[in-house]
């Protein structure tokens, strides 16, 4: 079993949330922590750290090969999006230090205009998108996502955390809302999409798998969000109060969905539903490859602690 693990983005509450879990289920476990950032360095809980990017471009893969080799790491375990994306684009060169999902899968997850595509074509319940591209298409946009009810969701096509995200109610709102995080954040128009706004229950369900086989699922509810008075969208995928739910509905969704994405389906994957009107579970996003920020919820309950499981997978 893997005994001596590598945690990217070290010092983050993402990071420290994992490695609490990990001793939480085997306080044996090596862990070493690293981060770019040495002021973030300073919060690790990992048991040593180095000041090193996760990233391994061709500027600091030496850095982290060195880091894998010096402290005989068996598996890297990543904290980010981005981490997990370029670890992915590495693999072949981190001598076999990563359990990921195929990359194509991670690029198409990162993407949540190509995901509901996907998706909604083969046959799998995700809220209907479209791309902005100009006025007129916009403008039809509307017109179909309005049809049924007066909201749309407007959201970038990458990232976390509902950063950019804001339901809106008419087609100048959405303008205005897209321009601003043009001219002050620097997001074209063209990576913002219009969704369909859905109304009822939020969810969030983390899953293992290896060879395309599910070893093990568990969902929970989101009640309350952690969110700024400023957040214009009133959500965030980070829960203020939820709870450990059993909604068979809700895991039959998911594990539809990742089937379609690979059917050799291996590592983490982090999925986000949210019911329509009619009460059916949508995937809204899915992060394949690494843990959620509230994987303690998860490993923390139950008779089974999943960061612990993945461990056992890896190795």
């Amino acid at each position: 079993m893997t005994s001596r693990v590598l945690v990217t983005g070290a010092g983050t509450g993402a990071a420290n949330n994992l490695i609490r879990s990990l001793k939480a289920g085997d306080p044996s476990l090596v862990v070493i922590g690293c981060h770019g950032d040495r002021f973030a360095l300073t919060q690790s809980a990992a048991d040593r750290n180095y000041l090193l990017f996760a990233e391994p471009s061709s500027r600091n893969l030496g850095g982290l090969r060195h880091v894998i080799e010096k402290e005989a790491i068996d598996l890297i375990i990543p904290s980010t999006d981005t981490e997990v994306l370029t670890l992915s684009r590495q693999r072949d060169r981190l001598r076999g230090c990563v359990f990921l999902p195929r990359h194509h899968v991670i690029e198409r997850c990162q993407d949540k205009y190509r995901l509901a595509h996907f998706l909604r074509a083969a046959g799998v319940p995700a809220p209907e998108t479209f791309t902005v591209m100009d006025t007129a298409g916009m403008r039809n946009a509307f017109r179909r996502l309005t049809a049924s009810q007066p909201l749309v969701w407007c959201r970038p096509r990458r990232g976390n955390g509902g950063v950019g995200a804001a339901p809106v109610r008419t087609l100048g709102q959405a303008r205005a809302w897209i321009a601003y995080w043009k001219d002050m954040r620097g997001i074209p128009e063209r990576e913002f999409t219009l969704a369909q706004f859905l109304p009822g229950r939020d969810f969030a369900c983390q899953s293992l798998w290896r060879d395309g086989q599910l070893v093990l699922i568990k969902t929970f509810e989101r009640l309350s969000y952690v969110v700024r008075g400023s957040a214009a969208s009133s959500v965030s995928s980070l829960a203020a109060l939820m709870k450990m739910v059993y909604e068979p509905r809700v895991v039959e969704v998911c594990k539809a969905a990742i089937r379609q994405l690979d059917r050799r389906a291996s590592g983490v994957f982090c999925v986000d539903l949210k019911e329509s009107a009619d009460g059916t579970p949508c995937v809204t996003e899915i992060n394949a490859g690494r843990f959620s920020m509230s994987t303690n919820v998860y490993d923390l309950t139950g008779r089974y602690n999943m960061a612990l499981a993945y461990l056992q997978l890896a190795g």
